[in-house]
């Protein structure tokens, strides 16, 4: 999902966002992915979503289990919603499930004010730096004062705006209509500020006059500033292209986990780059998606989920042409590394947090070790069934994704939490003490062919994590293992909600399989 623009949430059930800009019906979607998988492809990449909704009730799920069924690797974008918590998209398990995040490439600028403090932002606008120009917040002559402070059509007094640069801040309309509004007033440039919830994440966004935007912080001493002068002003510099960032860093509109459908998968699986690519771009519509900006490019620079997304499916199509004979779930399972550098910060976090594994799922994508993973996690079509089995879905709801039949054994072959995913959700009762659970998990030898694995686990707070065996020996490839993780819960929650982390790890000379743990208290 691309987010160039601020729109509201489109909840309707007929429809499926796409790419953050149009309405694609179910049967479309359906039939598009049938035809697809009937014409050959070995890789789905669907850019596209919905509010989270029963598998069953869910055309992409549904179309992408029969995708699955016929081998096809099946990558989804998250979500646009973030930081909220459980505004992750596409959440079944046998989608890929695609985070975004943030590259070492940026598009800064430098702000600075009458009284020489200076604040970096960021902008996509070429043009010249502004001169020092005074700054405009609001209309106080206009009837609505809030609606002037976003900039939204109508709110601008020409006369109190006209040269100078307007500071705008985030919400109701989109980004670059804010400028198009400020310049058809008579503004000279823009300083467009995020909300407190916004944070400190900045966009660049090709903006038709001179702006820049600024995080949250920088956005509130320049409000005081320009409130308590009588000639408060401004300036706007454009540094171009600069690298060297610290990144990996998880975007904040990421869409979060835990799932609304399935708490007991963690999603979203990874997170890729999605913040700032460079991506193709129909020439017949602007790079501003403004009707009168008359700019016409063949490239553009887009952030959101929709470009991670991508990134993930280009990735499993390497690894695909490596090892045919991987299943979809082996694919998906490879991606799971150990992270050897510093911890991936969030942008969605108050910044004195890392990431947890609801931000950025395994890690982020790493496509040398994806394609020797030492271990995968492989999961058949009947396990997914079985699965749905242990949700007491029905057979009707069942065949609505299977599109065959199928019937539930009589004795569940698992749990929810049994399902061979390559990533452990555990779910507790808030009262419950020393309460156990124990889940079962196969890997599969796809590294050397003699090899000896032992498990480093980092526990959970408030939670003993036993594994049994400690150590797996494989003697040839291909050889599948199992082992039993057992989870006692030693704390009680006095709210329901709270999660904590950790890990599990298989370890043999380079080979480190990480699977993230996440526990929940319900």
């Amino acid at each position: 999902m691309v987010q160039p623009v601020e729109l509201d949430t489109l909840q309707g059930l007929q429809l499926t966002k796409c790419a953050g800009l149009c309405g694609c019906t179910n049967s479309d979607i359906l039939a598009a992915i049938d035809q697809a998988v009937a014409d050959g492809v070995d890789i789905l990449s669907l850019s596209l979503g919905g509010i989270a909704r029963p598998y069953y009730n869910d055309s992409i799920a549904i179309a992408s289990f029969g995708a699955t069924q016929n081998g096809v690797f099946v990558s989804c974008s998250a979500g646009n919603s973030g930081p909220s918590k459980s505004s992750v998209e596409n959440v079944a398990p046998w989608i890929m499930t695609v985070a975004a995040s943030y590259t070492d490439r940026s598009f800064p600028t430098t702000v600075k004010l009458g009284n020489g403090q200076i604040f970096k932002g960021s902008s996509l606008y070429r043009g010249n730096p502004t001169n020092q120009l005074l700054l405009a917040y609001g209309n106080k002559s206009a009837g609505s004062q809030r609606l002037s402070r976003f900039c939204i059509r109508g709110s601008l007094d020409p006369k109190l705006v006209h040269g100078k640069i307007v500071f705008c801040e985030r919400g109701i309309n989109g980004r670059t209509e804010k400028g198009e509004i400020v310049k058809m007033a008579g503004g000279a440039g823009m300083l467009l500020i995020n909300s407190e919830n916004q944070g400190e994440e900045l966009f660049a966004d090709p903006h038709i006059l001179p702006a820049s935007s600024l995080g949250a912080s920088a956005g509130e001493i320049i409000k005081s500033y320009l409130l308590s002068e009588k000639k408060p002003t401004a300036s706007i510099s454009f540094k171009g292209t600069m690298y060297g960032n610290p990144a990996p860093v998880m975007a904040a509109f990421s869409s979060r986990g835990p799932s609304i459908v399935g708490p007991d998968v963690i999603k979203p699986d990874l997170t890729a780059p999605g913040v700032n690519i460079m991506a193709a771009w129909p020439p017949i519509t602007s790079p501003s998606l403004l009707k009168n900006d008359k700019r016409r490019v063949l490239f553009n620079i887009i952030s959101g989920t929709s470009m991670s997304c991508p990134h993930v499916s280009g990735i499993a199509a390497l690894i695909k042409s490596v090892h045919k004979d991987w299943s979809p779930a082996a694919i998906k399972s490879a991606y799971v590394s150990d992270n050897k550098g510093a911890p991936i910060a969030d942008f969605g976090s108050d910044n004195s947090e890392n990431a947890d594994p609801f931000a950025l799922g395994s890690g982020h994508v790493n496509p040398e070790s994806a394609s020797d993973p030492g271990l995968v996690y492989d999961i058949t079509t009947e396990d997914y069934l079985n699965y749905l089995c242990s949700l007491k879905f029905t057979t009707s709801q069942i065949a609505l994704l299977s599109r065959g039949n199928f019937t539930c054994p009589e004795k569940a072959l698992l749990q929810a939490g049994d399902l061979n995913y390559p990533s452990i959700s555990v779910l507790f009762n808030i009262n419950a003490q020393n309460a156990t659970l124990t889940y079962q998990r196969t890997v599969t030898d796809v590294g050397i062919p003699e090899s000896a694995y032992a498990v480093e686990v980092e526990e959970p707070k408030g939670v003993s994590v036993t594994v049994t065996p400690r150590s797996l020996k494989f003697d040839k490839l291909g050889q599948k293992l199992s082992y039993k993780v057992t989870f006692v819960s030693y704390e009680t929650q006095s709210v329901a909600g709270v999660s904590k982390f950790g890990s599990l790890i298989w370890v043999s000379g380079k080979y480190r399989v990480r699977s993230p743990i996440a526990v929940t208290w319900q």
